[in-house]
């Protein structure tokens, strides 16, 4: 499976992005502004779109890409999502006041997008992938993700703050790459905490729950981007000083809208 990079910044700024993964051509991981660097042909080639939660930076480009595609296909796109996000969607969204319902529009029986309620635990077979629905703890109803290839697990936390049932279900998984949040840098712990995000601080103390012996790439997203330099070096000075007991580290990574991983 190939996972491209569209967007992971928590905010917008010249060359930053917001929260999109493409997996392979035709499933969308959120829907952030990254989603607007692809092509006409390539929107047009996106069966399934996954959401996290209802953040308009998770969500933003949903309503322009159904506009920009919906008269070259002839099926719906599939929105999957916990209903509570489905419900905001259909309130804040597709409500015929900030945009059309595209979920009956062109019609009720041949609408340009379907909705697809999920539930924590589930595992979908979406477009030949088996994709588990991780916990998530944030502000709104929220998940991650687990998507297996055949290198193991591409594991997207989502947004969310301290989360020993993720850990739980991770320690259980091959995983081959997991990329997780830190929003804020230390100097702003108290703004993560009460948006429930992660800060370096907290993400070792996240990362202490990874089980004795595991080992596997760790990509940072959705840094601020005025506080990314700051953000990385701190997590660079706590990965140093292993905090995670004897002979333990870690291989902490910046993610970067662009990359592309083949696993």
């Amino acid at each position: 499976m190939k996972v491209r990079v569209l967007g992971c910044s928590g905010a917008i700024a010249k060359d930053c992005r917001t929260t999109s993964f493409l997996l392979d051509h035709d499933v969308l991981v959120d829907a952030g502004t990254g989603v607007g660097d692809l092509t006409l042909d390539e929107m047009s080639c996106i069966d399934h779109v996954l959401l996290t939660h209802s953040h308009l930076d998770h969500i933003a480009a949903l309503p322009l890409l159904v506009d920009a595609i919906a008269s070259q296909r002839t099926v719906p796109i599939k929105i999957h999502a916990l209903q509570g996000t489905i419900d905001a969607l259909k309130t804040h969204i597709f409500n015929n006041i900030i945009w059309p319902d595209f979920s009956r529009i062109p019609s009720p029986e041949a609408p340009f997008i379907s909705f697809h309620p999920l539930k924590l635990g589930q595992t979908l077979f979406v477009a030949g992938k088996y994709i588990e629905v991780l916990p998530a703890v944030h502000t709104v109803p929220a998940v991650g993700y687990a998507v297996a290839t055949t290198k193991g697990c591409w594991v997207f936390t989502g947004d969310t703050e301290r989360n020993p049932a993720l850990w739980a279900r991770i320690n259980q998984l091959n995983v081959a790459m997991l990329v997780i949040e830190t929003a804020f840098s230390n100097r702003e712990r108290e703004l993560a905490k009460r948006s429930l995000h992660l800060s370096p601080n907290v993400l070792a103390n996240e990362l202490d729950c990874i089980a004795k012996g595991r080992n596997y790439p760790i990509y940072i997203t959705h840094t601020k981007p005025s506080e990314t330099e700051m953000i990385m070096a701190e997590i660079q000075r706590f990965d140093q000083t292993q905090p995670f007991g004897p002979n333990v580290t870690h291989d902490i990574r910046w993610l970067r809208a662009g990359q592309e991983f083949d696993l």
